[in-house]
């Protein structure tokens, strides 16, 4: 049972006051067709769209079925328009981007109805109003009457408990009249009918109750009823429009305008457009370097020192604030020592890196801090030599090692790659090609490494013992084929009466006791492109360092040393660390100090990388060993300056993508205007304010996706004749190539800043007022 008890509207223009309502009470039956009628002005309408939930009361009370509306929230008399009331106006308010069977839906769409079931009730209610053979048509294609029929249809579809017309053959002819009020009388029978109308007659023929109003008041009813109030046995049944529906639904309003929203789409296109070509031609320029630097870094080395960085830990601050002067100084550990990596290189770790594939790398070198004892013999004159005072990378940090591979500035000597199968690539043969002498063979065989403009480190000649002056040319037959001796611990050195071990004179018979070296060939790198992996001087294979620690491991010094845990040479007292040290220097130890991995190519490097990476898994952080990829920190530092160039163009090119949310937001705020009525029948149904936003919402999202489709495709095909002009310019094919993924992105960009653009019209949209919206053309 509907009632209205003292019902109030009041409606304030200006300085004029208007009593649409002036304490209304009425009660309703819950089957009976009750006509309501009354001047213009006389509040009948008011009073319909009050009951329909589309207006609010200033006071009095509306009473559903026993329950009060007095505290009713905005969702609840959202979700009473859906369960309880249907609507039929005077000019039919079907949404024309819709078929008719979709209209009839629609309200079953906010109640969430099931697909089936909502297309079987849709059905039943268009052929209950005799449309069974119209139910797949558009509303354009129906007459008057027919679009009335289907506004019934919509209106019983969800079987509300009331059914409120407002004027329903106002717009038709009086035959068509006649059919519309047959039908709604014939509905009366099953729920409670209110219509109001300026025509007595049909009041008089139909209806079963008539009711007379005037300046906002009641002024006869033929048929009072008075009934007894009911238990509070009213339940609601909260609405949501789904996403899905809005899409549908704003898909289906968008293509009506196919030609503004192609336009529309292309001028928001246009930042996407732009900013697509940046990033094409940044990633083909950036493919192009890394093809260039694959090349020339094919074979740079995976190097694995004993300290290394580790740049999954410690601070990353690279803020360059300046701090206020408080009148004090902060110690801090350096954040490099903070990040700092001891590797402990073991001989099961030595063992797992020569089982590397040798189709990934067949080109190892192990450093080791191993001293040689040389002895050089120039005319009878003996001396000691060195090839360096200790491997050149032995003890430095990741960053030295890098500095010295890269600049090939290291004075002294270098130990050369040794190849895991021989009848693959050789290291040497790859990356050098000899001016003077022979490939070495055996392990006593030593190489003289030069630069490209045919240098050698003037410290490295003379700690061969070459006296030799700066810029001084010297022919290479001098060189190939200079020999040397290599001494063993027992005849090097000698054991004083204090324990202490000094290096004995040297002399012909210390010399003749060595093992020969000799220098074999000149080599330098084959192309100005090359990188001189290799530093300057002498260079020998791993082999010759195993075959001296084999000689020395249990020489008297290394015995002495290995039982003392002070220095044998000097007396210092020695950790943990130092002792390994100098084990090490002395041939006591076979473990090396530092291994470099070459690659065979740029693609193997990474099959290295997961190599290397698998022996770290499951491992505590400390046993963990961290290796230095040169390559990639040389291919980072030549992409910074592109990528610094992409930002900036990229930055100039969002300009236009501002203008592009602008512009939807325009666009939208349009649409709201013309689909008005269209909001406002949505609501008559029982849609939220949210899901008037999210209609809205699902449009701009239709066209945000649209712009960034439209706007990448568009830049995808910029790039062939982008590319054809570079070509010209540069003999650089195919530069420009859009990254997959940027494309992705940039759809992504597009959607969310058209959805930003036109959220605000969409907001604006959920807050008109119903009754005012129908009211709209």
């Amino acid at each position: 049972m509907l009632q209205l008890k003292n019902l109030r509207k009041t409606y304030h223009v200006g300085d004029t006051v208007t009593h649409a309502l002036d304490d209304v009470s009425i009660s309703f039956r819950d089957k009976e067709f009750v006509a309501i009628l009354g001047p213009s002005g006389s509040g009948k309408t008011t009073m319909l769209n009050i009951i329909g939930g589309l207006d609010r009361y200033d006071s009095g009370d509306l009473i559903i079925n026993g329950k009060s509306t007095k505290n009713f929230k905005e969702t609840d008399w959202d979700a009473y328009r859906n369960n309880s009331v249907g609507f039929v106006f005077q000019n039919y308010n079907l949404i024309p981007h819709l078929s008719i069977m979709d209209n009839v839906e629609l309200g079953m769409d906010l109640s969430g109805v099931s697909a089936k079931e909502r297309r079987e009730k849709a059905e039943q209610a268009l052929i209950k109003v005799g449309l069974k053979d119209h139910m797949h048509k558009n509303p354009n294609q129906l007459s008057g009457g027919q679009m009335q029929r289907v506004a019934i249809a919509r209106a019983i579809a969800n079987d509300p408990d009331i059914l409120l017309c407002d004027e329903p053959t106002g717009a038709l002819d009086t035959k068509t009249s006649v059919q519309i009020m047959d039908l709604i009388k014939d509905l009366s029978k099953d729920r409670l009918v209110i219509m109001v109308t300026h025509n007595p007659e049909l009041a008089k023929k139909y209806a079963s109750r008539i009711v007379n109003f005037k300046d906002g008041k009641i002024l006869s009813d033929s048929d009072p009823y008075n009934g007894e109030e009911k238990a509070d046995s009213f339940e609601l049944k909260r609405t949501k429009m789904s996403y899905w529906n809005a899409i549908k639904l704003s898909f289906t309003n968008i293509m009506t305008k196919k030609g503004r929203t192609i336009l529309t789409a292309f001028a928001s296109s246009i930042g996407i457009i732009s900013i697509a070509v940046v990033l094409s031609i940044s990633n083909g320029f950036q493919q192009q370097i890394n093809t260039t630097m694959s090349k020339a870094l094919a074979q740079y080395p995976v190097a694995i020192t004993a300290t290394a960085t580790d740049l999954t830990s410690g601070p990353q601050n690279t803020s360059t604030k300046i701090a206020k002067n408080n009148g004090y100084v902060t110690a801090k550990q350096d954040q490099s020592e903070q990040s700092s990596h001891n590797n402990t290189i073991t001989e099961a770790y030595v063992n797992y890196v020569k089982k590397i594939n040798p189709n990934y790398a067949n080109n190892i070198s192990y450093q080791r801090a191993t001293n040689l004892n040389l002895l050089s013999n120039n005319n009878g004159k003996i001396s000691r030599v060195q090839f360096s005072n200790s491997d050149p990378n032995a003890g430095q940090s990741v960053a030295q090692m890098r500095s010295q591979a890269m600049s090939s500035m290291g004075i002294g000597s270098s130990v050369f790659p040794t190849a895991l199968n021989k009848n693959k690539h050789s290291f040497l043969k790859d990356n050098y090609h000899i001016l003077a002498g022979t490939w070495s063979s055996k392990a006593t065989d030593l190489v003289l490494v030069a630069d490209n403009n045919n240098t050698v480190n003037i410290n490295s000649l003379k700690n061969l013992g070459i006296d030799v002056k700066n810029g001084e040319k010297i022919n290479l037959n001098k060189l190939v084929g200079k020999t040397f001796s290599i001494v063993s611990n027992n005849d090097y050195y000698q054991e004083l009466p204090t324990g202490m071990f000094v290096p004995q004179k040297a002399n012909k018979s210390m010399y003749n006791s060595g093992k020969k070296l000799r220098i074999t060939a000149v080599i330098r790198p084959k192309s100005e492109d090359s990188m001189q992996l290799l530093a300057t001087g002498i260079a020998y294979s791993d082999r010759l360092t195993q075959q001296i620690i084999n000689e020395n491991k249990n020489s008297a010094i290394v015995k002495a040393q290995r039982k003392s845990n002070t220095s044998v040479l000097t007396g210092q007292r020695l950790n943990k660390t130092e002792k390994k040290q100098i084990m090490q220097t002395l041939g006591g130890s076979s473990i090396p100090t530092g291994i470099m991995i070459y690659p065979n190519d740029f693609d193997s490097k990474d099959k290295v990388l997961n190599y290397l990476d698998k022996w770290n898994k499951g491992k505590s952080k400390k046993d963990k060993i961290i290796y230095t990829d040169m390559s990639s920190a040389v291919t980072t530092m030549t992409g910074g300056l592109l990528n610094g160039v992409t930002i900036i163009l990229i930055a100039f090119a969002a300009i236009s993508l501002i203008t592009s949310m602008i512009m939807i937001g325009i666009l939208t705020y349009t649409s709201v205007l013309e689909r008005t009525k269209e909001i406002g029948v949505l609501k008559a149904l029982g849609a939220r304010k949210k899901d008037i936003t999210r209609v809205f919402d699902a449009e701009t999202f239709i066209l945000g996706v649209f712009s960034g489709l439209l706007g990448v495709a568009i830049g995808y095909f910029l790039t062939f004749p982008i590319n054809s002009i570079i070509y010209r310019l540069t003999d650089l094919s195919n530069v420009a190539q859009l990254n997959p993924v940027h494309a992705l992105i940039l759809i992504i960009i597009s959607t969310v800043l058209t959805l930003l653009g036109g959220h605000l019209p969409a907001r604006m949209a959920a807050k008109k007022d119903a009754a005012i919206a129908l009211r709209s053309e």
